[in-house]
């Protein structure tokens, strides 16, 4: 459910049937974020320049809201995960030039060359592996292939995002045939037919059904200081993170990140908001908040993050992986991978 924070003056301009109106001091944000890793950055920012953050929070469907708004919309910032959501904003038209400031933070692997999108934290897909049943130390995602973790691997739907940016990142290394014979034998290696969230393989590893997952490395951040509900850091203690391809091509990465709505009401405001986001101050509080990675250079992760050793990040351009988004989801369709094992 979406739900507005400091929104009356938003809600009435949408009402007025014409253009939303620049205000003074304010910036209106739309965001798939959880509140509580995104507000306190907004109230820094507040505090740092005088201008107000209105947000929208909401699970999804806020890029398409913007689309349907069209030049009636108050949003000038979109913050959301997945370059899928990104690149989706761009095609679909609702984006802007990200100022050259921003832009100028971020490695340009990680910011569309035309400007309309720019990375605000990494995450790793990598493997969860159990602490008494894995000897291995280092592996690569052609591994998890081979025939010695027939019935040991988890992992959830093969059609979820996350997964779809790993099968496309692996398109763009080996290509379509060799990425489907590869999603064919994952497939064979799995326990069962794909399920769950990523916290869920990490369970299934600590109850013993799985030795192997692949899931998010903020996952085990979150997990291991839940203390709303502990049982998660009894799952987390059961598995370690192996970093998939450190010693090759590096791991395979997915980010959050923002764009600079096309009809921003407030477009100086906007900027102002994306440059602090990237900010050296703003980019330690925003992945220690989410046991993420900073996506600019020489700022440290956090000490929690840091301990599971360092990311070696797979260099592959962003809009690459998203060009093979499409043909990922079509081979994750073709080879069955969320019907489970066939062999």
């Amino acid at each position: 459910m979406a739900v507005w924070r400091g929104v009356g003056v938003v809600a009435v301009l949408v009402g007025l049937g014409g253009p939303a109106l620049a205000q003074d001091g304010v910036v209106n944000v739309y965001t798939y974020r959880e509140p509580g890793l995104i507000q306190p950055l907004l109230d820094r920012f507040t505090e740092e320049t005088g201008i107000k953050t209105n947000v929208l929070f909401a699970a999804d469907g806020l890029i398409e809201r913007v689309a349907a708004e069209g030049e009636l919309s108050p949003a000038d910032v979109i913050i959301t995960v997945d370059i899928g959501n990104l690149a989706n904003a761009k095609e679909l038209g609702i984006s802007q030039n990200i100022s050259a400031e921003a832009l100028a933070r971020v490695p340009d692997q990680y910011h569309d060359p035309d400007g309309q999108w720019v990375a605000l934290s990494l995450r790793a897909r990598v493997f969860y592996a159990s602490v008494d049943r894995v000897s291995e130390t280092a592996l690569t995602y052609e591994d998890i292939a081979g025939p010695q973790w027939q019935g040991r691997l988890c992992t959830r739907s093969g059609l979820h995002a996350y997964n779809i940016g790993l099968i496309a990142t692996r398109i763009a290394h080996w290509g379509v045939d060799e990425t489907r014979e590869w999603l064919s034998h994952v497939r064979d290696n799995l326990n069962h037919a794909p399920t769950g969230a990523d916290r869920d393989q990490v369970k299934q590893i600590f109850d013993g059904t799985c030795d192997l997952a692949i899931g998010n490395t903020y996952y085990m951040g979150l997990m291991l200081t839940n203390d709303a509900e502990p049982e998660q850091k009894d799952w987390a203690a059961s598995a370690r993170i192996i970093y998939p391809d450190a010693d090759g091509e590096g791991t395979q990465v997915n980010l959050s990140g923002a764009v600079v709505a096309k009809y921003a009401p407030n477009k100086d405001n906007a900027d102002a908001l994306v440059e602090f986001l990237l900010s050296d101050e703003a980019q330690h509080l925003y992945a220690s908040g989410n046991y993420e990675f900073p996506v600019v250079a020489g700022v440290e992760a956090s000490e929690l993050v840091a301990g599971w050793g360092a990311l070696k990040a797979d260099q592959t351009p962003m809009v690459e992986i998203a060009s093979h988004r499409k043909e990922a989801a079509a081979l994750v369709d073709e080879v069955r991978f969320d019907e489970g094992p066939q062999n």
